[in-house]
């Protein structure tokens, strides 16, 4: 691939840079292609499935019992005693898969929480049947309970959690958070085209991409974390959220793709600056977070400010069931920011949520955000298909219950090994050590520069500078190797850094794609040694 394509593409986000570097890869005929391009994760918690299919059946013996007339045909579940026709299923099935993790979870739910059996199982039974059009369209009464008990486990280590609790919605998974936030804020006037932003880089690409399109025409600035800083923030990039035309800082913690949390003493010196900022919009994306040690969220430590994400696609395996959330302390400044607009702004509003609300001046940010994700006027169906609530319930079980600990410790050591594979080989000491508690070991950002530096010598870096694209390196790896790796450029990591999901791959591959950096980088100074 010639310079001014390798160009043309690093215009592009890296998503769609993967694409090419696959098809690249496909043509190597001596290799078979590894693709660590993509943070899906190649395992599955079974044990919340096993329950969700178990409960599915007792869900249809109870609709067919309720409508026998045709054939093909069942019917609305009866809520009076339906959790001791459950209790009986589950006695007649004890040792089938997911059964007993059903029978705990009643019993969690019943006992410990005091949650009404009858209204619990109605609501699992009508829910994964989806019979029904989500009610509330929020989120299911149950289902946001159990969600924001998981929410509060496990973004609030120790005494971190605020006295208020937080009001949920239930979303197709992150992304939508983000679609329905970016929408929101825009149409509640609490960021305007022409507003600036901060973003704590590198970031997620879509963090760094959505505010610049058309729709929303905001301003950035970067707020940088760095290699040299452990990946931390400084405080003098800290100090950039005082300037009072920043309105809103969003950040993915721990990071994407340098995969480390931000400590407590970061978050509490953002915490401290939003109380001097009190109408500073925090947005915090935490998908990572259950994959280090001692997780405490943004949102634990400056609740009233912060919209906190949260999807259980990586940790559970789960990425094709578009399952997440947005949450919200209900007790926020966004309600009082949208009470304190101007008065023609505050009757606009009034008028775009008139048809959905006899007061429409005083419904809450949260529920814009459900009524917004359907354009206000399809409000009535708004809301996350109720089986996903479900399987999103029965999957915050699995962490809430007794088995929930060891989990995460497996899910930890399944990643935390793959770390360990590919740096084994490394010609470089890794940044992270596989003890730290920062890690979270989803991603490893690789920087060539420092590795060429400071294998060979900074004049061969300088060579490679001036003679090629920082994409090179990634298209040689795709020709030679047959690997594919994102480019750390496109999350304004440094733009001759690499990306490595430790997610989706066995282990014996990391080894491969650790081996091929070294082997690429030896080819570069082959030829610069050729060159001089």
């Amino acid at each position: 691939m010639n310079r001014n394509t390798e160009k043309q593409l690093e215009t592009l986000s890296p998503f769609e840079v993967k694409n090419t570097l696959i098809e690249l890869a496909e043509n190597n005929k001596e290799h078979s292609m590894i693709n660590a391009g993509r943070g899906n994760p190649n395992w599955i918690a079974t044990e919340p499935r096993d329950a969700f299919f178990q409960l599915g059946l007792f869900a249809l013996q109870e609709s067919k019992s309720t409508f026998s007339q045709y054939p093909g045909f069942g019917g609305t579940s009866k809520k009076n005693g339906i959790s001791e026709r459950f209790l009986s299923f589950c006695e007649d099935n004890e040792q089938v898969d997911g059964v007993r993790f059903l029978l705990n979870a009643f019993s969690f739910l019943t006992v410990e929480h005091k949650i009404n059996a009858d209204e619990l199982i109605y609501e699992w039974v009508e829910g994964i049947l989806g019979d029904n059009y989500p009610v509330p369209d929020r989120m299911l009464k149950n289902s946001e309970f159990i969600s924001r008990k998981y929410i509060e486990q496990e973004m609030g280590y120790k005494d971190t959690l605020p006295a208020s609790h937080f009001d949920l919605f239930a979303v197709e998974g992150g992304t939508a958070a983000m679609v329905y936030i970016f929408n929101s804020l825009k149409a509640n006037h609490l960021l305007n085209k022409g507003d600036s932003i901060a973003i704590g880089a590198p970031i997620f690409t879509p963090y760094i991409e959505m505010p610049e399109l058309e729709d929303y025409s905001l301003n950035k600035v970067e707020i940088m974390a760095t290699e040299e800083s452990h990946w931390q923030i400084p405080d003098s990039e800290l100090e950039k959220l005082r300037d009072p035309k920043i309105k809103a800082f969003f950040l993915v913690n721990p990071s994407n793709p340098a995969s480390v949390k931000l400590s407590d003493e970061t978050l509490q010196k953002i915490a401290d600056i939003t109380n001097e900022r009190p109408d500073l919009i925090l947005l915090t994306d935490d998908v990572y977070g259950t994959f280090t040690d001692k997780f405490t969220s943004l949102a634990m430590l400056a609740p009233k400010n912060t919209i906190l994400v949260y999807s259980y696609s990586k940790y559970f395996g789960a990425t094709g069931w578009r399952l997440g959330v947005i949450a919200v302390n209900e007790e926020n400044v966004f309600d009082r920011m949208i009470a304190d607009l101007p008065e023609s702004t505050r009757n606009q509003l009034t008028k775009r949520y008139s048809g959905i609300s006899l007061d429409p001046a005083n419904i809450k940010f949260i529920d814009r955000l459900v009524a917004d994700s359907r354009a206000v006027a399809l409000n009535h169906t708004a809301g996350l298909s109720t089986p996903q609530q479900i399987q999103m319930s029965l999957f915050s079980l699995l962490a809430l219950l007794e088995g929930g600990q060891e989990y995460q410790q497996h899910a930890k050591q399944i990643v935390r090994s793959r770390y360990h594979t590919l740096m084994e080989k490394s010609l470089t000491q890794p940044i992270v050590s596989e003890d730290d508690e920062s890690g979270a070991f989803y991603y490893v950002e690789i920087d060539i520069q420092d590795l060429a530096s400071s294998v060979y010598n900074a004049d061969f870096f300088t060579w490679m500078k001036e003679n090629f694209e920082p994409l090179d390196f990634l298209v040689r790896m795709a020709e030679e190797s047959a690997i594919v790796v994102m480019p750390g450029g496109g999350f304004d990591a440094p733009e001759w850094s690499l990306r490595v999901s430790l997610a989706n791959l066995p282990e014996s591959d990391y080894a491969e794609i650790s081996s091929a950096i070294n082997l690429t980088l030896e080819g570069y100074y082959e030829a610069y040694l050729s060159a001089k």
